[in-house]
């Protein structure tokens, strides 16, 4: 019994650490990134940025083709022996060479799809990323499978960080486009080479046919999920690039870059530590329950307050970090920053259905959200860019649903009650972020310069959000204290010591549910 003990001790200090290591992985990357995409985007044109955008679209579902499924199903099966590694990584470099030999063919017809001669070159270019993509899979299940994530992140910080620098110098000297394209081959190429250095997995001359099956029998719903959502989530880029000009998808892509940013960050947190820790939760659905509502309550307390302040200072983040020139991504950013508030919680429903091997159900989920998106798509499609992202809002809460009904049955834990748990950080980062805004039009109006404009507001919301969530919480202990009071009314003629230690226990019950 003691051994038990200290081994599922140990397993929680090793998740604790994994989530510190791909905490600061995300933080580490996202930074840098971010850093350096403000200096190129100061650097590039809106036609230069849409080029690159319109054909990482074909490069990221292409990544999710070759490596989506069988990574997630190396770090799902229960025994995994080193013929699995070495028979996906041969399995998947073949995937990599036949779609290189594919967008290479075919890369002259998207040229002439989006009536740009450019992208025929950067097409073939950029496809090159896909072999160290291949690999990077490899090594990230290895390393997610034994909780390193250590490694990972030396990785992506020492590649963002030599790839950044590349990018903006390139961009200085005129390279244009393809600034922003031998960044991402350097940072694929420099990553795998890292993993390589500090992770002890190599590839053996192995290959076994009964290992891909295996993986394969799990991996496939994944993949094909996967490759939906890919498409589904790059979709609108493919309609905007192709109706209006690549200058508005360069606009639609970066007004998504930061809410992206910033949500996938906390995403992609949860995505490579919990589902490892939902994983071994398995059998113990009161566990596993119990972890679910403390993600859910930590990705809303954390990432609201945020969105809902980047809509409020959009205008004068746009300004001061990106000039003038891009201050027609505004719209594009508000809206979008409504679709990445629940991407945590889509993110944690989905690993809670994976974790219980339920991917047939993930993969039937992918597809009915995908109907109901073309659906959705369709009707507001006629109507303009702003209308098609109002509708893609709204398939969002529809999805969120959806995600969250398996769970509901798999572990008692639905939709309602995760709008539950989220509901005290959304109602303070909405007044939030209205008082902000209105803070800001005032200073506006005042004359205050941008940067003086960010120094008042950002501290203002930082104490609203607190004094919010406070007031937020009195209240719902008083109105707790009230329902109880009414309901042993009775009793208040009889009253007693005893019933107010009683009421003291309900109320300290309401404060640690909450």
């Amino acid at each position: 019994m003691g051994e038990v003990t200290q081994n599922k001790e140990g397993w929680k200090g090793k998740i604790l650490s994994g989530l510190f290591w791909r905490f600061l992985e995300q933080i580490s990357y996202q930074g840098i990134q971010l850093i350096f995409s403000l200096f190129l985007l100061r650097i590039l044109d809106t036609e230069e940025v849409g080029a690159v955008s319109v054909i990482s679209i074909f490069i990221t579902i292409a990544n999710t083709f070759i490596q989506s499924g069988f990574s997630q199903a190396l770090m799902q099966k229960k025994e995994i022996k080193e013929e699995d590694y070495s028979s996906v990584f041969y399995l998947t470099l073949a995937l990599s060479g036949g779609i290189y030999l594919l967008f290479y063919g075919i890369s002259p017809f998207v040229a002439e799809f989006y009536h740009l001669p450019i992208l025929e070159s950067l097409l073939r270019q950029m496809s090159i990323l896909l072999f160290p993509g291949a690999v990077i899979s490899i090594q990230m299940a290895y390393a997610g499978r034994a909780l390193q994530f250590r490694p990972i992140f030396l990785a992506s910080f020492f590649s963002s960080l030599f790839s950044g620098v590349l990018a903006v110098f390139l961009a200085y000297r005129g390279y244009g486009s393809f600034a922003m394209a031998y960044q991402q081959i350097s940072y694929y190429f420099f990553t795998m080479l890292i993993l390589f250095l500090c992770l002890p997995w190599r590839p053996k001359l192995l290959f076994r046919l009964s290992s891909l099956s295996s993986l394969f029998h799990f991996g496939w719903k994944i993949l094909f999920s996967g490759l939906l959502d890919q498409i589904w989530q790059n979709i609108y880029g493919l309609v905007i690039g192709k109706r209006y000009k690549v200058e508005e998808l360069a606009l639609y892509n970066r007004g998504e870059m930061f809410p992206k940013l910033l949500s996938s960050t906390l995403s992609t947190m949860i995505s490579g530590v919990m589902f490892p820790a939902f994983s071994k939760l398995q059998e113990e659905k009161e566990s596993l329950q119990e972890m679910a509502k403390k993600t859910i309550r930590f990705s809303a307390f954390l990432l609201f307050p945020i969105l809902f302040g980047l809509m409020a200072v959009a205008k004068l983040f746009i300004i001061l970090l990106l000039t003038k020139k891009w201050i027609g991504m505004l719209p594009y950013l508000r809206f979008l920053s409504v679709t990445y508030l629940f991407l945590p919680l889509h993110m944690c429903n989905l690993q809670l259905m994976n974790s219980q091997g339920r991917s047939d159900l993930f993969l039937k989920l992918e597809i009915i959200k995908k109907i109901l998106g073309i659906g959705i798509l369709l009707l507001t499609f006629p109507f303009g860019i702003f209308v098609m992202l109002f509708g893609k809002n709204v398939g969002e809460v529809l999805c969120l649903y959806l995600n969250a009904k398996p769970n509901e049955k798999l572990i008692q834990y639905g939709f309602f009650s995760q709008i539950n748990d989220c509901l005290p950080s959304f109602t303070a980062s909405l007044l939030m972020g209205g008082i902000v805004y209105l803070t800001q039009e005032m200073l506006e109006k005042r004359g205050m310069t941008e940067l003086w404009q960010l120094i008042v507001l950002i501290p203002l919301g930082a104490i609203c959000y607190i004094l919010f969530s406070l007031v937020y919480l009195l209240f719902l202990l008083l109105f707790y204290l009230l329902i109880l009071l009414v309901l042993d009314f009775h009793l208040l003629l009889f009253l007693n010591i005893h019933t107010y230690q009683l009421y003291v226990v309900d109320i300290i019950l309401v404060y640690q549910t909450y």
